[in-house]
């Protein structure tokens, strides 16, 4: 089959690696939009313990997400693909109310059963939480989950791009509008020329909705702007200090370069106002130096902006349209984007392939209301 791919981001990547190696003739097409979310992002695997857990639509493609990165991880290394960033560092569930800490530990533990993925579930007093992450507050206690882990959205990317290509994929870099006959996306249009196709996988994140438009498709997806600060600590080793997970919605990770970042705002409705702000980056500090005041003597290196693709009910846009044949839609993932993205991805190319997937993909289909 001949198969293009609208959308170079995590969801995008993985689908082009997957049916790349599967012999499929594969193009992958992006125009590089800036506050692209993958190019922003610096991720958390760490379901089990989502606002969204308790959503079982969420949780489930969620926790397949975390699984699966053992297998690509393991793709990528026989690619010859070693700098993915990603690794199993733990999280720290981090409280100062022990009931709360009390509340996450019985339900992660019950979790266990059927995601053994979670690895060892700890009880932590401050004093030890400390020890792994030495800048936390000192009022802090915390769940340990040894399961967790990190990776960065662009490294992440870049190598599954990297080997898609070692496999035969064309990467091409501009815009691609679809091209529809009768009610059959049949190809794309790109730089004046038209490419057929068998299937367009549509996984252009938050942008997705503008690829659409022309062809009758109102995709309810939203741009949401996060933005999402990077602090250096010189001379401290940071490669192993675990994923912080506060009460709030804010998070913190470390990485091998002695650096921190602290993330990240949710600012629905910005659209694509691409741009760093003072209530931001105030927001995101204020929150990262509550949680983790030794932070304070830290480099403000940089600040990262990206438009998660957000869905109204916070679950993905995945499948076939209704009136539409010949095209897959892969997009909606929100703050989920590297958690469960590189396994959307795998799944949108199976339905590109006309294969049966191991998910009901009821709850995600593109144009339930």
């Amino acid at each position: 089959m001949k198969i293009i791919v609208v959308g170079s981001g995590i969801v995008g990547a993985s689908a082009a690696y997957q049916l790349v190696k599967n012999n499929h003739d594969v193009i992958l097409i992006d125009k590089k939009h800036q506050g692209a979310a993958t190019a922003a992002g610096a991720g958390i695997v760490c379901p089990w313990v989502s606002s969204h857990v308790q959503d079982e639509d969420w949780y489930q493609i969620a926790r397949r997400g975390a699984s699966f990165y053992s297998h690509l991880i393991d793709q990528l290394k026989n690619d010859g693909e070693d700098n993915v960033s990603y690794k199993r560092i733990g999280a720290l569930c981090v409280r100062s109310d022990l009931h709360e800490l009390d509340a996450i530990e019985k339900e992660v533990k019950a979790k266990y059963e059927n995601a053994p993925e979670i690895g060892d579930i700890k009880r932590l007093s401050a004093q030890e939480a400390r020890e792994l992450f030495p800048p936390l507050n000192e009022q802090l206690e915390a769940v340990f989950i040894s399961g967790a882990a990190r990776v960065d959205g662009k490294l992440l990317r870049d190598a599954m791009v990297r080997a898609a290509k070692i496999h035969g994929a064309e990467v091409l870099q501009g815009e691609a509008t679809l091209v529809k006959e009768q009610d059959v996306i049949t190809g794309v249009k790109y730089q004046n020329q038209t490419i057929q196709a068998d299937v367009v996988i549509a996984a252009a994140g938050a942008w997705t909705p503008q690829l659409l438009d022309p062809i009758g498709i109102d995709l309810k997806v939203d741009a949401q702007r996060g933005q999402i600060a990077h602090i250096t600590l010189p001379n401290e080793d940071t490669s192993n200090w675990p994923v912080v997970l506060p009460k709030s919605s804010h998070y913190m990770l470390a990485f091998d370069d002695a650096r921190v970042v602290a993330g990240a705002t949710r600012e629905t409705g910005s659209g694509f106002d691409y741009k760093t702000t003072a209530g931001g980056i105030h927001e995101v500090l204020s929150n990262a130096l509550d949680v983790a005041p030794g932070l304070s003597s830290g480099t403000v290196q940089e600040t990262r902006i990206g438009f998660r693709p957000m869905s109204p009910d916070g679950l993905p846009l995945l499948g076939m349209l209704d009136k539409v044949k010949g095209i897959v839609i892969a997009t909606g993932l929100g703050a989920s984007g590297l958690t469960m993205g590189p396994y959307v991805g795998s799944l949108a190319a199976s339905i590109a392939e006309g294969k049966d997937v191991d998910l009901d993909l009821t709850a995600y289909q593109p144009e339930r209301n």
